[in-house]
């Protein structure tokens, strides 16, 4: 079995995505973005009556429950959705989305918690008008793809699989300073019927209804003024929806709703992402929330925080502001702390092609991984493990770099 990639063919994943969207739609009444969705955060909504007090924001990096930011949050009783507000089942969560996490009972000692609701969302899906040794452009964008991004079960191949035409969901983190996206995670999305782009406004006309984000032309004048950001103004963060066709040059919005996520206040926050806005080394935004590092400390020091670097930001929030305690630059010991990591039980033991299957991906031990409180000889099915490592070349499987039995 592939790497992310079930035994169904590129089309029948596409029918049965279709066909189980239908089955989403009918039971939560479909729709477009809710708010909540795209601007707060924190909050103890759903069929959880625990308050949260951490919030953590970031790609998913493992799974056993999910892994975001190093913290391991048992997602057992959370309530998952998506960025319009629908309610979706915990399998919809995959290796790369970027999410956020509303927890309880998080541990800094053991890098363990409770997720209360967990939200996932992308940067941008369209069409694919370039395709390049590294890059592709979606929707006019320039998505970086890296060693580590994260391919869809149905683009077995991975960069080589993509093709110009495409429709693409992508989960990336935004560089303010290039204006391009480095891929987190990419989906076929043949199949969507709305297009998406977060980004910061520009050349507003109030007149013509028209500005533009990520250099793309949008209209807005068929959506309701009560239904538009009351803030509306360049430079202001938004999250839309468009037509899947443009019309005289424009695309179309369907909605318009803030990009900008407020966390509640009280919550300790955990951001991995990169800087958006900036100021100073100590009054800049990540991912649209405003940082106070007035009294943080920089292991890395402070001279690689500039606008689009990434970054991890702990403290608590005060009046939607998180007031850092510490600011680490994101490329340090960046392989070692945000690898791959999968914990769960073994099945389809190959002993020949030194494979394995866990949380149904094909694992690969073939180039001599660190052995933990075992060894290869006590790999059989059933046991329980935890797997460190980075997709293969080709995608098709993981790549073990340490392998320890539980």
């Amino acid at each position: 079995m592939p790497f992310f990639k079930t035994t169904t063919t590129r089309r029948q994943a596409l029918t049965l995505t279709a066909a189980l969207a239908a089955a989403v739609v009918s039971a939560c009444g479909g729709g477009g973005d809710a708010t909540a969705g795209d601007s707060t955060a924190g909050t103890s909504s759903g069929t959880s009556s625990t308050r949260a007090t951490a919030y953590a924001a970031g790609p998913i990096t493992g799974f056993g429950s999910i892994i975001v930011n190093g913290v391991r949050y048992d997602d057992s009783g959370a309530t998952v959705a998506d960025d319009a507000g629908r309610a979706r089942g915990r399998d919809a969560l995959k290796l790369g989305m970027m999410v956020e996490v509303d927890g309880a009972s998080v541990s800094a000692a053991s890098a363990t918690g409770r997720a209360l609701n967990v939200r996932f969302g992308s940067e941008v899906v369209g069409p694919v008008s370039a395709v390049g040794a590294s890059s592709i452009t979606v929707l006019g964008q320039t998505v970086n793809v890296t060693s580590t991004t994260v391919f869809d079960d149905t683009l077995t191949g991975g960069l080589s699989a993509i093709q110009v035409g495409d429709v693409l969901e992508v989960h990336a983190l935004y560089d303010a300073a290039t204006a391009t996206y480095t891929a987190m995670r990419i989906e076929d999305a043949a199949l969507a019927t709305t297009y998406k782009l977060r980004g910061l406004v520009a050349d507003l006309d109030t007149t013509a209804k028209t500005f533009t984000l990520g250099g793309q032309l949008v209209a807005y004048g068929s959506i309701a003024a009560a239904d538009l950001p009351a803030n509306l103004a360049n430079g202001v963060r938004v999250h839309v929806r468009l037509q899947t066709t443009q019309v005289n040059g424009q695309w179309v919005a369907t909605t318009v709703r803030s990009g900008v996520r407020r966390v509640d206040d009280g919550v300790g926050a955990h951001l991995r992402g990169s800087i958006t806005a900036f100021t100073s080394t100590v009054a800049f935004s990540v991912n649209g929330i405003p940082v106070d590092a007035s009294a943080a400390t920089f292991p890395d020091g402070t001279t690689g925080i500039v606008l689009g670097a990434v970054v991890e930001v702990k403290g608590p929030t005060t009046n939607g502001t998180l007031v850092a305690t510490s600011v680490e630059l994101d490329n340090r010991h960046a392989r070692e702390r945000h690898g791959f990591e999968l914990h769960g039980a073994v099945s389809a033991l190959d002993t020949a092609a030194k494979t394995f299957l866990l949380r149904g991906i094909t694992v690969s031990y073939a180039s001599s991984p660190t052995w933990k409180d075992g060894a290869e000889a006590n790999l059989a099915n059933g046991k329980q493990v935890e797997v460190k490592g980075t997709p293969s070349a080709d995608r098709t499987k993981l790549t073990a770099t340490v392998i320890d039995f539980e």
